[in-house]
């Protein structure tokens, strides 16, 4: 059956704003890659219930995030929270407690939202990043959340890119934070995004200036984490720029799969009976840039996009060892940034 995926975008060239596209898993292909909201900036994006959307949006110089609805290809904005300055570079959502959380990179801050019935929504918190800052360049001018997502036990979890810090937060049924622990990594790490085990008692950590992948060990009864292993996610003689980029890990917790944008690969881990993982393939992303990606449904496909090269990549992946085969390349596609499974029908 016929699967459709949004596509968040920068909207710097060409791009009008979010897009859509339909993998047709019969053929191995995308197509209809086509715009569903036009839309500065809408660079990340979550699919919520009720035909709701909710995504990072720009107007000028005002950013913010705001929610849509969108059935039979017919989009309506519902609501947006817009402030001066940067939008944020990460939206999730709490479907439970009807939560919605952005990490703002350049404002060092951490928002939270109460989603109502309708789509629209009311800020209930705000959380600003302060500390020392880590040693690359990119970390100069000080702390940088770029993730803010639920952990397996209903925290929030925090990635801040420039302090080199996982931040763990409880979330009060109002939508208030109050800190709860954190995990500091090597400097230079460059804390960017992560993933938990199906068991919840894993994290897997992306950093983003290191590229480099860490395992930690959960602790729910604290939220405390133990440092279990860290892989480069590029070859020890790579010299070249890089930064890795997006994490997925598959429903089963056997494999990872992340993107590294320099070395222009997607790189496939195999995760070992003691939750270690090994590196088993890296393969081209057939573009530039690779910045998010997405696993369909049944997990048989994968979409990469390719920022800087405006264009989508496809492939085939091996459920059983977990290798990605090349199916398709250059689909054409504006600026793809985000990549998100879409059960809309049009």
């Amino acid at each position: 059956m016929a699967e459709n995926f949004l596509i968040g975008t920068y909207t710097k060239k060409a791009s009008k704003g979010m897009y859509a596209v339909t993998l047709d898993p019969t053929k191995g292909q995308l197509v209809n890659d086509r715009v569903i909201v036009e839309s500065e900036k809408p660079a990340y994006l979550q699919v919520g219930p009720n035909h709701l959307v909710f995504s990072i949006r720009q107007e000028g110089n005002l950013g913010g995030v705001a929610s849509y609805h969108i059935e039979n290809g017919v989009a309506t904005l519902v609501d947006k929270s817009l402030s001066a300055g940067s939008p944020p570079a990460y939206v999730g959502l709490d479907s439970k407690r009807h939560l919605m959380f952005t990490a703002n990179y350049h404002k060092a801050e951490v928002n939270v939202y109460q989603i109502n019935p309708d789509g629209t929504f009311v800020q209930t918190d705000s959380v600003k990043h302060e500390g020392t800052h880590g040693p690359e360049p990119e970390q100069a001018d000080g702390p940088h959340p770029h993730f803010t997502d639920l952990t397996p036990d209903g925290r929030l979890a925090v990635c801040d890119l420039g302090m080199d810090l996982l931040v763990i937060y409880n979330i009060s049924d109002d939508g208030k934070l109050t800190a709860a622990n954190q995990f500091k990594f090597e400097p230079g790490f460059g804390t960017r995004h992560m993933v938990f085990a199906p068991n919840g008692q894993y994290a897997y950590v992306l950093g983003e200036l290191s590229s480099k992948l860490a395992v930690l060990k959960y602790n729910a009864a604290d939220a405390s984490f133990t440092h279990i292993q860290t892989i480069k996610t590029i070859p020890d003689d790579w010299t070249a720029h890089n930064g890795a980029a997006a994490i997925h890990i598959t429903s089963d917790g056997k494999f990872i799969y992340t993107s590294n944008r320099g070395e222009n690969t997607i790189a496939v881990f195999a995760v070992q009976p003691d939750h270690t993982v090994k590196h088993i393939q890296s393969i081209s992303s057939e573009g530039d840039f690779p910045r998010d990606f997405e696993l369909n449904s049944d997990e048989k496909f994968l979409i990469a996009s390719n920022q800087n090269s405006d264009n989508l990549t496809l492939y085939r992946r091996n459920t059983e060892n977990g290798m990605l085969t090349l199916m398709q390349k250059d689909v054409i596609s504006p600026e793809p940034v985000c990549v998100k499974k879409w059960f809309e029908q049009n």
